[in-house]
């Protein structure tokens, strides 16, 4: 779904084509077993507390709130990037990451669009890093843990725009907020 080749993913796994193509076969029949025909797009949420998580951390993140985005994490979150080398765990590294990354005080701006991986909490990363407009830079997929987010996996990734269905530059709103999803795709 990455769009990595048998050949990458071996190298990058340390291990033979045959092996990976094997393992894909058993987890597509699995999938397939598991949840006929396609999996779903978005996750369920369970309670109103994780709906708050997620808003607050959106909230954060838009507004280079390092503190704020920070403070939502478990104390031994890790974040990584695959398949870059970055790999950070807990609050504080995590924290240091962002505030040597982006503008002074912290990360870039972004704009979130809420999205879904694994059956997980995901959102769709957009920026003005090269460009007036807000252009898709990653998916970040959320790991939650009671209250908290155990873990961020980020991929920057240009081609997973089309994967997940998302527009390359964000409709123009008339005003710097972040749009509705269901505005985009007529749902």
């Amino acid at each position: 779904m990455l769009g990595w080749s048998a050949v990458e993913s071996a190298r990058l796994l340390d291990s033979s084509v045959a092996a990976v193509n094997s393992a894909l076969q058993r987890a597509r029949v699995t999938l397939e077993e598991r949840m006929p025909g396609s999996p779903p797009r978005i996750a369920v949420l369970t309670s109103d507390a994780q709906r708050a998580l997620l808003d607050r951390y959106v909230h954060a993140w838009e507004n280079t709130d390092v503190d704020g985005f920070t403070a939502l994490l478990k104390e031994d979150a890790v974040m990584s990037m695959p398949p870059w080398k970055q790999w950070y765990r807990g609050r504080t590294a995590i924290a240091a990451f962002f505030r040597r990354t982006g503008r002074p005080g912290g990360h870039a701006p972004f704009r979130l669009v809420p999205t879904a991986a694994n059956r997980q909490p995901a959102f769709a990363f957009y920026s003005r890093w090269q460009s007036p407009e807000w252009r898709f830079h990653s998916i970040q997929l959320l790991t939650l843990r009671e209250h908290s987010i155990a873990a961020m996996t980020s991929f920057v990734m240009p081609t997973l725009v089309s994967v997940f269905d998302l527009p390359v530059v964000l409709p123009d709103t008339g005003n710097d907020t972040c749009f509705v999803p269901g505005e985009l795709r007529g749902s």
